[in-house]
């Protein structure tokens, strides 16, 4: 399947759907459950493809920019998000891509996820750019975590702290780096329109202390959000090559203290069993 992602989005979604990519083909290896590709999206027994492909819940995953394309891989997809603009966005969407039939919208949030979803029903659960905005960020994970099944794994995706710092420092906003290094959420002021960021040591705790085994770290936008978009847009082989930067940047730890967003994949213990060696140490 070609990248569903576009080009310019690309900087900043490509890391992550590649490492969540892996971690659900891998969920099907161990499971069995190939997806149905069907471009009507019809196959196995009932014609959503029966139990084949994964259970796919995402959180807050507004008009749909990773659960279409996870619905394009053949698996199903529940996106829980509190806008009705971005539900019917989602619907549009999906339609449009063909997978109407495997994406389903409802909207609540993390908080009251067991109003509208069922506890312990998916595969695989993404918990993007939802933590920054919760009252209480263990909280939401610990309800991330009891809508998985027993062996299944996390996709979380939270502004960086260190991504911020820089990005303050190098607009020329020397006290607002300096403000949102010391305050406790990452605030840079009182204008700054995202309530709480975190470090890499801060998400890991939050992933292990919701019960789960930490996969992989990766650093996301680690430049891509530093560098002048006409430069990418104009310059032959730009894009690609701050594509193949980031994926290499990305898996160093010494990167993810200055990432703009970091992206945790935590692992219950049943699918850290079942899962391949060489990619769940990635760090």
């Amino acid at each position: 399947m070609s990248d569903p992602m576009r080009p310019r989005a690309s900087l900043r979604t490509a890391v992550v759907w590649d490492v969540l990519k892996d971690a659900l083909d891998r969920r099907v290896k161990t499971t069995g459950q190939e997806p149905d590709t069907a471009p009507d999206g019809r196959g196995g027994s009932d014609g959503r493809g029966g139990r084949g492909g994964l259970d796919v819940l995402d959180t807050g995953g507004g008009s749909g920019n990773f659960a279409v394309p996870v619905a394009r891989l053949g698996h199903r997809v529940t996106v829980v998000d509190p806008s009705p603009n971005a539900l019917f966005a989602l619907e549009r969407r999906a339609a449009e891509a063909g997978v109407a039939d495997r994406v389903r919208g409802v909207q609540g949030d993390v908080h009251g996820l067991f109003d509208v979803v069922e506890r312990g029903g998916y595969d695989a659960v993404l918990c993007h750019g939802v933590l920054e905005y919760v009252d209480d960020p263990a909280e939401g994970m610990r309800n991330v975590v009891s809508a998985l099944r027993p062996a299944g794994v996390v996709s979380l995706l939270a502004a960086g702290l260190g991504g911020a710092v820089l990005a303050r420092a190098l607009a020329g906003h020397f006290s607002e780096a300096h403000r949102a290094l010391d305050d406790p959420a990452g605030r840079w002021g009182e204008g700054d329109p995202v309530p709480r960021r975190f470090t890499a040591e801060q998400l890991t705790e939050l992933v292990q202390g919701a019960g789960l085994r930490v996969g992989a770290v990766h650093g996301v936008r680690v430049f891509a959000d530093l560098v002048p978009g006409v430069l990418v847009d104009t310059e032959p082989g730009a894009l690609e090559a701050l594509l193949k930067l980031e994926a290499a940047a990305a898996e160093l730890s010494a990167f993810h203290s200055v990432a703009t967003q970091l992206h945790v994949l935590g692992e219950t213990p049943g699918a850290a069993e079942g899962a391949v060696p060489a990619a769940a140490d990635e760090v």
